[in-house]
């Protein structure tokens, strides 16, 4: 199969990378405005020069020969390439948020619908070995009917500062709200595994921490010369590069990969200055962010299902936690392993998950990456859809309540999200 990126930063890398390792796929042309990346990922991948451009429209202007495109740019611009794609008749996999508001998501469907052209959505929730057992087990009865949920995605505080506070998503004006750029996935994946729409919603959640009045006495407005890093968790020298140079000690392993995001394929004393000039080396207490950095929401699901859903940056970054309450039973799910406990037999028992170590740089979500990035090269070659379970009109459905959970928070008013679906 042959394959465009349009967008070669994290997400579309992985996805390519992801795409090439199955074996059925190559990369027949590269869009990035960023020439490193470019040019690494076309070198990685073996894409020809000729084929490796600074922009989409340059890609899409030549009419590669192709069997399908992954979108990967920014939230913000998933429409003119999906516009552009769909023109060409190319099956699209699109990274979430489809689109930062309504109108968007809105312009896509119509855009799918009228070209006739396959599109998925990239919910790597869903593609999960722990997804699918999970899936088993509920079918099977495990807990009889579900009756309640409870989702955390814990974030982690360093992950947060990251993304949020200093990085591509800390204003909603320039990406999306937190909820959609974050948790759409969770949103999503609870609709998934409780097999029913979503009626109504309520949610709250505001910018608690990261704010100027909150920064420590003495701080200054960059790590580097700042007199109170040394007691501050949030210090980008603690994140990216524990140690300063000379003695250029390692990142922590953990957190290597936000810290290539920083200053790709550098050195200690590049990293050091990345930090002390750019914006991962700014103060998270300067002021510049303004998405929420806690939220809940409640849903009530069409058969009386309720689920709560936490998302919080003040975590220790790691798996999500869930715990599902059913009328024979209940499960807990956490660090890749699901309990279940019988209410009739009073047992408990644990089901492992299948093992799923990333194998490619970038590879993310517990396995969940590479079972979607296969489901849809297997559907291009072989025509079967049935294995991709994350199409437009589903993700659809999750980004209404998203943009419904986001019109509660800032009303403190319980929203129906029909009146969100029926403008996608």
């Amino acid at each position: 199969m042959r394959l465009l990126i349009a967008g070669a930063g994290a997400r579309g890398s992985a996805y390519a990378r992801l795409a090439v390792d199955t074996g059925r796929a190559a990369v027949v042309g590269i869009a990035e405005p960023r020439r490193h990346l470019r040019e690494a990922i076309a070198a990685e991948l073996h894409v020809p020069a000729e084929r490796v451009f600074e922009d989409w429209q340059a890609m899409l202007r030549t009419r590669l020969p192709a069997d399908g495109i992954i979108i990967a740019t920014p939230d913000r611009d998933h429409g003119r390439p999906f516009a552009a794609a769909a023109a060409h008749g190319y099956p699209v996999l699109l990274e979430k948020p489809i689109a930062p508001d309504p109108a968007g998501c809105a312009e896509l469907a119509r855009l799918q619908q009228e070209s006739g052209i396959r599109a998925a959505v990239c919910h790597v929730l869903r593609y999960t070995p722990l997804t699918t057992l999970l899936r088993q087990l509920l079918s099977a009865g495990a807990v009889g009917r579900v009756i309640s949920v409870q989702h955390l995605e814990p974030v982690g505080f360093w992950h947060f500062a990251h993304s949020y506070v200093r990085g591509n998503w800390r204003r909603e004006a320039e990406s999306s709200p937190f909820l959609l750029a974050k948790c759409t996935h969770d949103v999503d994946w609870l609709s998934f595994i409780i097999g029913t729409r979503p009626l109504r919603v309520s949610s709250f959640g505001r910018l608690s921490h990261f704010r100027p009045e909150e920064a420590p006495e003495g701080a200054s407005g960059r790590c580097t010369d700042c007199p109170a890093e040394a007691r501050c968790p949030y210090s980008a020298l603690r994140i990216y590069a524990p140690g300063r140079p000379p003695d250029g000690a390692p990142a922590d392993p953990g957190r290597a990969y936000f810290a290539d995001v920083v200053d790709p394929g550098g050195t200690p004393e590049s990293l050091w200055k990345a930090l002390a000039t750019g914006p991962y080396g700014r103060c998270v207490y300067s002021g510049g962010n303004d998405v929420v950095d806690h939220q809940v929401v409640n849903i009530d699901y069409e058969d009386g299902t309720t689920a709560a859903f936490t998302a919080t940056a003040f975590t220790a970054a790691g798996p999500r936690r869930t715990r599902i309450f059913g009328s024979h039973g209940e499960i807990s799910i956490e660090a890749g392993s699901i309990s279940v406990h019988d209410f009739l037999t009073g047992t408990t028992t644990a089901y492992p998950a299948p093992a799923a170590a990333p194998t490619v740089p970038g590879e993310k979500h517990e396995g969940g990456d590479r079972g979607l990035v296969q489901a849809w090269v297997a559907a291009l070659a072989g025509g079967d859809w049935s294995g991709v379970v994350s199409g437009l009109e589903e993700s659809l459905v999750s980004h209404a309540v998203v943009f419904a959970a986001e019109e509660a928070r800032r009303r403190g008013a319980v929203v129906p999200v029909e009146g969100f679906s029926s403008r996608l």
